[in-house]
């Protein structure tokens, strides 16, 4: 672990669907000692539960309950981060082809962002957070020593999607390539906290790049930040 204080720093990775912000997130903060938060997770399990309870993305009034009624964890496990919602562990049921095909309707609900951005916050709050999601370097944590916008062709986000679940959903790389590029569109065209980059963000484009070379970069940037502030 690094040092408290000066040491410490916070990390925002936006980006859109397919950039392997998660993986990258993750391997970035067991690097640096720091703690890593899945944003894209939270708003998952909330899409889990307001399917479960027939809640749709267009009844903000229900949803916004539901949301505010809500425990969701994020524990750090062997395998990777343990999602938790009311105490069950939804960590493969939130990463469903259904979850997935109506995530960005629900995330587009002004009550759940700013629910969940309130908790993404409080977690940041302390320092030593890397964070990713769509809009955490615009909106939750404008004030991040380091953000990164992460992003790849579109060709090759649906590819590296397609290797990941291949053999357990029955897809065709093109039809993720246009699943991919209509999700693009509704994080982009969504009133609240749309998908963009923040003005002071380092631009990554990861097409062609290696997982360890994204993280190297990241991590490099972040210990030239940590360099700048002592």
């Amino acid at each position: 672990m690094m040092d408290e204080g000066s040491s410490r720093m916070n990390i925002a990775i936006d980006g859109p669907a397919g950039a392997g912000k998660s993986t990258v997130a993750r391997q970035v903060a067991e690097q640096l000692g720091f703690v890593y938060i899945d944003t894209g997770a939270m708003y998952r399990a909330v899409t889990l539960a307001a399917q479960r309870a027939g809640i749709k993305a267009d009844e903000p009034g229900r949803l916004g309950e539901l949301t505010h009624s809500l425990r969701i964890e994020l524990e750090p496990g062997e395998l990777g981060q343990t999602v938790k919602l009311n105490g069950e562990d939804v960590t493969s049921l939130i990463r469903s082809r259904e979850v997935t095909l109506h995530v960005s309707s629900y995330a587009a609900d002004e009550s759940v962002r700013t629910v969940l951005a309130a908790m993404q916050r409080q977690l940041a709050a302390r320092k030593g957070i890397v964070m990713d999601g769509r809009d955490i370097g615009s909106h939750v944590l404008p004030n991040a020593e380091l953000k990164v916008f992460l992003t790849a062709s579109v060709k090759e986000r649906a590819l590296r999607r397609y290797r990941e679940i291949q053999g357990s959903q029955d897809i065709s790389l093109d039809q993720l390539e246009k699943e991919i590029a209509e999700r693009d569109r509704s994080d982009e065209q969504r009133e609240i906290s749309p998908l963009i980059c923040a003005s002071d963000a380092v631009v990554l484009d990861s097409t062609g790049m290696t997982i360890n070379e994204v993280v190297h970069a990241i991590v490099n940037l972040s210990r030239t930040k940590l360099a700048e502030a002592k």
